[in-house]
């Protein structure tokens, strides 16, 4: 199929999806007639959504429902616009005190996804990347959050995502790794001393939600001769503190 063909059954795909009504099911020849589809089209579609979970088939009836996928990404979505709403005066509020680039991450799909950033003002700084994802073993954001994951979850990711090479400082072996974690629980924040980019520095910290998980972070960077290993426990001390707030302002409740 090619990329016109690929586009069209995409867009296909969402009008059906947009066809169901709360939980009512659904028939292949009731969508047909609907969306003014041909009932081959509808059936292929359909039968890929179920097999994504994105749908449920009862096969007693022949007919479809919304499947338990929409609900996980709909709580997902929820999630990450909550935060942002919630986090966004603090996320200014640090950045304007140190003048570098602030950001905020959510774990996906064993990554960071970049949601917001506030920037510096100077000529010379870190610039947003909001929607981009990154590795968790080697950035400030990422090691955030992946110090407070349990250890099995924390080896199957080193085990599908590698612990690739980025910079000469990029942290490449599991043990080095383990004990660098190890110091962020102790520590309350994590250091990107430039792992994951030559001549770029990261102070992150995690955040976490009503019920203490650790789902996200946030971070100031900058260019390595402004992020400092002289001021890295000024800047981080107020990244702590930043999130924390968040994490109250989530629900969470320190013991």
């Amino acid at each position: 199929m090619n990329e016109k063909g690929v586009v069209k059954s995409v867009r296909r795909a969402i009008k059906i999806l947009e066809a169901f009504e709360s939980d009512r099911g659904m028939s292949v020849t009731k969508i047909s007639k609907i969306l003014n589809l041909p009932k081959s089209s509808v059936h292929e579609i359909l039968s890929t959504l179920v097999t994504e979970g994105i749908l449920e088939k009862d096969f007693d009836s022949s007919t479809y429902h919304l499947g338990i996928k929409l609900f996980e990404l709909g709580n997902r979505a929820r999630s990450n616009l909550e935060i942002r709403k919630v986090a966004t005066p603090y996320l200014k509020e640090l950045n304007a005190r140190f003048d570098e680039t602030v950001h905020l991450t959510v774990l996906d799909n064993q990554e960071v996804l970049y949601i917001e950033c506030f920037e510096s003002t100077k000529r010379l700084r870190t610039y947003s990347v909001i929607g981009v994802r990154a590795p968790l073993y080697c950035t400030a954001v990422g090691k955030a959050i992946l110090a407070f994951l349990p250890l099995d979850e924390i080896d199957e990711i080193i085990k599908v995502k590698g612990l690739g090479k980025f910079t000469e400082n990029t942290i490449t072996d599991r043990n080095v790794l383990l004990q660098e974690l190890e110091k962020i629980v102790l520590t309350g924040y994590a250091v990107d001393n430039m792992e994951h980019e030559d001549g770029v520095r990261c102070v992150g910290a995690p955040i976490r939600n009503y019920s203490g998980k650790v789902f996200a972070s946030i971070s100031v960077s900058g260019p390595s001769q402004r992020v400092t290993l002289e001021n890295i426990p000024e800047i981080a001390e107020l990244v702590i503190a930043t999130a924390s707030d968040i994490s109250r302002k989530l629900g969470f409740i320190k013991q």
